[in-house]
């Protein structure tokens, strides 16, 4: 049973899945912090100081706090700043990833446009040259 598992774990398709999940997540990071640090802050001052971040909706008459945080340890929220920074986070993604797909189907494009050099002959095609050749001669 070891064995079997060791040569599906090590197979090459299981470690390119283990490989892109750590990169998609590594990626997701960066996004992230783009979205949160660099996009968002530049649209909240745009649209003079809105924070997406602690846009809700109290679903409780409990809720009174000011702050997304503290708002939720008080109780149900519906927070539709954050859902806001998820769809931007996801927009990005799927445009990242929409660019990359882009660039290596025309690199995959140019590769199969390149002709390929002929095979080399065969013993038997060589041989048959000789013999068409050595005929000729003879005419």
């Amino acid at each position: 049973m070891f064995d079997e598992f060791k040569k599906f774990a090590l197979r090459g398709n299981v470690v390119d899945l283990a490989v892109g999940v750590i990169i998609g997540a590594a990626f997701g990071g960066i996004v992230q912090s783009l979205v949160n640090d660099v996009i968002m802050p530049v649209i909240g001052a745009v649209t003079g100081g809105l924070d997406f971040s602690n846009y809700f909706i109290p679903l409780s008459d409990k809720v009174t706090a000011a702050s997304l945080v503290e708002a939720k340890k008080q109780g149900a929220v519906l927070a539709w700043g954050s859902f806001i920074t998820l769809v931007i986070n996801f927009a990005i993604v799927a445009w990242v990833l929409f660019i990359v797909i882009r660039a290596m189907n025309r690199l995959m494009k140019k590769e199969a446009a390149k002709p390929e050099a002929p095979p080399a002959p065969t013993k038997d095609q060589v041989l048959l040259e000789e013999i068409r050749d050595l005929l000729k001669a003879k005419a």
